[in-house]
Order: C-alpha cells, then structure tokens, then sequence
C-alpha cells in the first residue's frame, strides 16, 4: 500500500484539460442553501446526462449534443448551455426515445440520481404475478430521483413524466442505484439508516429492507454482475451484502472518519471508497484486503487527525471503464486522476466547491457537480490498456480472487490476477 509521496509536488503534475461546463441559472436574490448539485449521472448507453440544479430541479440534456456543444467551443472557459440553448434544437419532439431536453421539478430538494435500463427477458423476483400497471420494455429508460422527504420518484427519461413515487424512506434517500444486469432492481440509501431493495418491473413494491449500518447511510454501488452490493456511511462504515440472499457478507474495517463514496472496477474485481479521513481506499472486495492507498494530503493524517476536519476530506471517487483509472474529488478544490499502478496523481484540475464526480459511458470524460448546482467536465487521460490487463479485466468477471487461487497456475499470474504485482 503506498500513500502520496513527499517527492511528488502537485503543481508539476499535468493539468487534465476542461472541455466544458453546465451552469444553473440563478437570480441575484436566489438563496444559496438548496443549489447544490449532490449527484451527476450518465444514463447506460451514453444518450443522456443528468444532474440536479438545485432548488427541486433536475435537468435530463442529451449528451452527444453536449458534447458537440463542447467541441465547437474555443474558449478555455468551455461554454454555458443554460435553458434555451439545447431546446431550440428540438424541432423532433414527435419521435419517441429520440434524446430532447427535459426540465424536472422533482417537488423537494434531490439528493440522488440514478438511471436504470429495461432487458425484457429479466423477470421480476416476486412469484405468482398475473397483473402489472406498468410493461417495461427494452427501449425504456428511467431516471430515478431520491428526495429530502425520503420519496424516490421514477421518471421515464424519453418524456419527462412521472411514473412512480416510491414512499418508505422516512429521512433524506441519500442515494441510489440500478442493477446492472437490466432487472430494474433499484437499492436505496437513506439517512434514516436503512438500505432498501425496489422491484420497478414489480410496479416499485419494495423487496427488503437491509439493516446493519448504524449511522446515516451515504452511498451505495452494485458489483458488475449484480450479485453485490456495497454501502457505506457514518461510522467508519464499509459493508458488503449479498444481493442474491440479502444477507451481509463482511465488513471492511480501514477507514479512519466516515465514507461517503464507493465504486466498483467494472471487472468487479476492486472496490474504491472514499472517506473524509483524507484518503481513497482501493480493496478486494472478495476477500477484503486494502490493496492501494490514495492519500490526498502528504504526510497522511494519524488516526486521531484523520477522524476530525482536515481539510481535505475526500467527497467522491469514480472508477473509470479502462479498469485503470480512478477520479477523486477533495475539499482542497481539486480534482486527481489516479492510476492504480501509481501512487500520486496522474493528472489533476481545479474545483471550486465540488461535491461529486462520474465517468461518462465511455469514460473519455469525467463529470462534477458543485455547491452552485452547477455542473464542469474534463477530458480523461489517454491510455492504451494492455493486452495482459484486457485479458486480467475478462478473467476477473468471470472468477473471484478464491475461485481462480485455486487454480493450477502460475504464483506470478496469480499475483497479477489478484492486482498485486502491476
């Protein structure tokens, strides 16, 4: 495990290059509590970003149209698509799942986003269903929407309209997420300690309720294959659960002050979290190691310092599609690009008051959302990954860390195919 080293001085490392920005208007006299701009998110096959305005308002833009925007920019400062300046274009609003903007007044405050994709041959998990109020098929992509007043609201992206109000939550639903697998299985985290489990193809019943944090729950993150689920919180708190039986496979004892970010490697193999003890924790999920260690400030914290206001505690941490790269945002105003094979920052950029961060799709782009409810975006490092990690990433979707140690193979292979010897 290695931590930012003293020798590596911050302002020599690349600066990753903006290539544009969203800003939320505002009016001179709008108060500022209530813009921040807690979460961003790309719908699963790119069409669309979404991120919170502030004030009730969500804002669902067609990505590729952002992105064009962005490109015939020339100024450094990257350009401002405020109201009218995508819906204009929107001269096809007749053509259904064609990409249009989309303004959302969510009724409360929104604290999460999530986008969710429908694979029609992905039945519910309840039995003995005759009757649904709602067919999800496979062009249908929904937008849910966690709010202060602990309702999850369900939004069909195509037309804006409400589909569903999810209403369990009794404090602020902090965040969500999808199954990946297309099942529409959504999980829920709450402030009021719980995590709860939503079938949409179900018409949203709710499936369980996981218990076992015992502060305020900050985030949670689904395994590449569905089958695991991690959350984390108040208290130091990393567990990991079982999302097959809804039971808690292991907690992760490391973190020295809360965790408020986690993310898997889109193998499943590693697990990011992120903490306000200033650092960002890389694990095996499978057997619950801490493999890499991002420190966010040189020399790192003791454990008494680590557990109180520092300075710079991390907000959010985002694993890149390459299964290489990881960003991470911090209190010190700014953004780090890291490579799991190095232990100080491949690239970095400034922000003022950030507070979340997310690949795109494709990963060429990273996204943040700010205190202003605003929204920047810069250009990821360029790679070519290697074959040998190509073959790694293929293995590990398909094997746990236990499963392929028992293979007769190589110690070395088995050292690479557990990310310990880069």
């Amino acid at each position: 495990m290695a931590s930012f080293p003293d020798f590596v001085n911050e302002n020599e490392i690349a600066r990753s290059r903006t290539i544009g920005e969203l800003i939320t208007p505002t009016s001179p006299f709008e108060q500022k509590y209530g813009r921040e701009n807690w979460t961003v998110a790309f719908a699963p096959d790119g069409s669309y970003f979404a991120w919170s305005q502030g004030h009730r308002i969500v804002k669902l833009v067609p990505w590729s149209r952002c992105l064009k925007n962005f490109t015939a920019c020339s100024t450094k400062s990257g350009v401002n698509l405020t109201n009218g300046r995508l819906s204009r274009q929107n001269s096809d609003l007749g053509q259904k799942n064609k990409p249009i903007e989309h303004t959302i007044d969510c009724g409360d405050i929104v604290w999460s986003l999530a986008f969710g994709s429908s694979v029609p041959e992905k039945q519910s998990r309840c039995v003995n269903i005759e009757w649904h109020r709602f067919k999800f098929g496979q062009d249908q992509l929904l937008l849910a929407t966690g709010l202060s007043n602990g309702r999850i609201k369900i939004w069909d992206v195509y037309t804006g309209k409400l589909l569903l109000n999810l209403m369990d939550h009794t404090e602020v639903v902090r965040d969500l997420t999808f199954a990946p697998d297309g099942s529409l299985i959504l999980v829920s985290a709450s402030r009021d300690k719980t995590l709860r489990v939503w079938d949409l193809k179900d018409d949203g019943n709710m499936m369980k309720v996981l218990r076992g944090h015992q502060n305020w729950v900050y985030c949670c993150a689904f395994s590449p294959d569905s089958s695991m689920l991690c959350s984390v919180g108040a208290g130091k708190a990393v567990f990991l659960w079982d999302m097959d039986k809804y039971t808690m496979i292991r907690k992760l004892d490391g973190h020295y002050n809360d965790v408020v970010a986690c993310e898997f490697s889109p193998d499943g193999a590693l697990l990011a979290t992120a903490s306000y003890d200033t650092r960002v924790y890389v694990w095996d999920p499978h057997i619950g190691s801490i493999l890499f260690v991002f420190g966010h400030i040189f020399p790192p914290p003791t454990p008494i310092f680590a557990g109180g206001d520092n300075g710079r505690w991390v907000k959010s941490v985002s694993f890149s599609h390459d299964g290489v790269h990881v960003a991470s945002l911090a209190d010190d105003n700014l953004v780090r690009f890291w490579r799991i094979d190095k232990s100080y920052p491949v690239e970095v950029a400034p922000l003022n008051k950030g507070i979340c961060c997310a690949f795109s799709t494709d990963g060429s782009v990273l996204a943040a959302g700010t205190q202003d409810g605003n929204a920047y975006f810069w250009s990821t490092p360029k790679s070519v990954s290697s074959l040998q990690h190509l073959c790694r990433m293929a293995i590990r979707r398909v094997m746990t860390t236990n499963e392929f140690k028992k293979l007769p193979i190589p110690p070395k292979i088995k050292e690479y195919l557990a990310y310990q010897m880069m």
